[in-house]
């Protein structure tokens, strides 16, 4: 099984090269950004990794592998003054089941409103949020089920009114455990996610327009290769009936002194890199704080930092 691991993660490698295309354009792309740091400096190649920052978000059938309740806060310091953060709580439900709740948010402040002259009217901003509710159950003991379900709210600064999308989606997710130690993990993102727009308010001729994001399907593997751990994922992107595009990720991370972290990643269309430690606050490691700085052609640079407890 390990060596299947690993002929996933080469064949993800060289698909990488092949096929990286963008996904920017579509509706809902905040939530294709990633949000733990630990995530974002391994390339987001999270989906057969249990993230103890934010399971449920790579996978949600993962969630049944955390033992302690925990809870997490990432921010993204963003160029271009972009903003995302994420809020996240999970905990197991014994003896084979686990719940979380989570948060993400992106959005700009500050636009600089204009009106036909030229003349500045008012400062704008635009904002995009996801409220997610996660379960996931043991099914054997070694596969495991799991589903978010979304409610989605995108707020426009509109002349002098707000347009509001609202909508809602969901996330289906697969996790193997494997006798040799290697995971395996399936996910379907953004099932039927959407968001629906009434613009009768705001324009004449307005009506109800539907606004659908594309669906993920992924594939993933993480294991222990010499001392190294590593993560990788391969996808399809489809919107509506149509093939639009591929994903393919991977990460590694090296663990020294048993709490300290470095590691390295690619994936969507931006190189990762990033440091990460344990530390016993109240009991024996009970806190990590995980940062991440990557580079994408387009975006610039961008810092990504989580802290991460369990209670």
């Amino acid at each position: 099984m390990r060596q299947f691991s690993i002929k996933i993660f080469c064949l993800i490698t060289f698909s990488s090269l092949l096929f990286c295309q963008k996904t920017g354009s579509y509706a809902g792309g905040f939530l294709r950004m990633g949000t733990s740091a630990r995530s974002v400096a391994m390339g987001g190649s999270f989906t057969a990794e249990i993230d103890q920052s934010f399971a449920a978000y790579h996978n949600p059938a993962s969630l049944v592998h955390i033992k302690n309740p925990r809870a997490s806060f990432s921010n993204h310091f963003l160029m271009l003054d972009r903003q995302l953060m994420s809020v996240n709580i999970s905990t197991p439900l014994p003896p084979s089941a686990a719940v979380g709740v989570a948060w993400i948010g992106a959005g700009v402040d500050n636009i600089d409103g204009r009106n036909l002259s030229g003349q500045h009217t008012s400062n704008l901003s635009t904002s995009e949020n996801a409220y997610m509710v996660s379960f996931a159950q043991t099914m054997l003991p070694w596969l495991s089920l799991g589903l978010n379900v979304k409610v989605l709210r995108h707020q426009l600064p509109v002349n002098s009114m707000d347009l509001t999308g609202k909508g809602v989606g969901m996330d289906f997710g697969i996790f193997i455990k494997t006798k040799s130690g290697a995971n395996i993990g399936l996910m379907a993102q953004d099932l039927n996610s959407r968001y629906q727009w009434k613009t009768d308010q705001i324009f004449e001729r307005g009506k109800v327009y539907i606004e659908q994001f594309p669906t993920l399907y992924r594939l993933g593997t993480a294991f222990d290769y010499n001392e190294i751990y590593i993560t990788a994922d391969a996808g399809l992107i489809i919107s509506g009936a149509d093939l639009v595009g591929y994903t393919a990720r991977a990460g590694v991370e090296y663990k020294y002194l048993d709490n300290y972290y470095l590691r390295g990643g690619f994936g969507n269309r931006r190189v990762g890199v990033g440091l990460g430690l344990d530390w016993s606050l109240f009991e024996e490691k009970d806190s990590r704080l995980d940062y991440a700085f990557t580079l994408e052609s387009a975006a610039g640079v961008s810092h990504v930092f989580t802290y991460a407890f369990a209670f």
